[in-house]
């Protein structure tokens, strides 16, 4: 589903990001990726959506490849991807309801699937009774869900979270870290970024750690063989 081959990513000046990165992430795995501030946790992710290119070797997601796609296949891509970040990122001048909306409104989605998916997502994490609040009127953890519901309501393959409970306290953390998992169980693949290593502790779940941009675990599924995905 994701495979890395090789990748490294190199800024202006010299600085560089990821080093000779190689993995492969398969369907409806549990993936955390950690490391440092400044490890290269983030560039990674951006390199799955897409909204950096390799400087060198390739990145291959549900079937686009970064050397070949085009600009135009980009939204089509991320349309098979869900993202969530550390701040959020919600629109404050419209509700529960109308921020998890958004994400189908902008894809064409009629009015009346839109009601349907909505409100399935709501009641999948736990927001049913919040949808005509506004961000303002909800707790951290409560502002998070709305921005998982968000991300999931297009039922993607993947979900991207960047350091989602980086925010919020203990309690709250191991909410929303469980709700990721059941995201997970439905056969979700979900790529946690985190630097929280209590966090992980707990889990068995399967580690990509990097120091500096280089991968010093979780190498291991790189013996895959190539990955030929399928865009439809």
């Amino acid at each position: 589903m994701i495979q890395f081959l090789h990748v490294g990513k190199e800024y202006e000046g010299g600085f560089r990001a990821l080093d000779a990165l190689s993995f492969f992430i398969d369907k409806a795995e549990f993936v955390f990726l950690t490391g440092a501030s400044g490890a290269g946790k983030t560039t990674l992710l951006k390199h799955i959506y897409m909204e950096e290119k390799p400087s060198t070797g390739q990145v291959l997601v549900c079937g686009y490849d970064s050397r070949s796609v085009r600009h135009g296949d980009i939204p089509f891509l991320r349309r098979k991807l869900g993202i969530v970040f550390q701040d959020f990122r919600l629109l404050h001048d419209r509700n529960v309801f109308e921020n998890v909306a958004f994400a189908l409104r902008v894809t064409g989605t009629p009015e009346r699937e839109v009601k349907r998916k909505v409100f399935k997502v709501l009641a999948q994490t736990g927001l049913s009774h919040k949808s005509s609040n506004y961000p303002n009127q909800l707790s951290g953890g409560e502002q998070q869900r709305v921005s998982i519901a968000r991300a999931i309501v297009n039922e993607p393959w993947v979900l991207l979270a960047d350091e989602p409970t980086g925010n919020l306290d203990q309690a709250v953390s191991k909410d929303i870290f469980e709700l990721l998992q059941r995201i997970n169980s439905w056969g979700t693949t979900v790529i946690m970024a985190t630097h929280d290593l209590s966090l992980i502790a707990p889990y068995h779940y399967r580690v990509i750690e990097l120091h500096r941009g280089t991968l010093i675990k979780g190498a291991d599924a790189t013996l895959r063989p190539k990955f030929v995905g399928i865009k439809a």
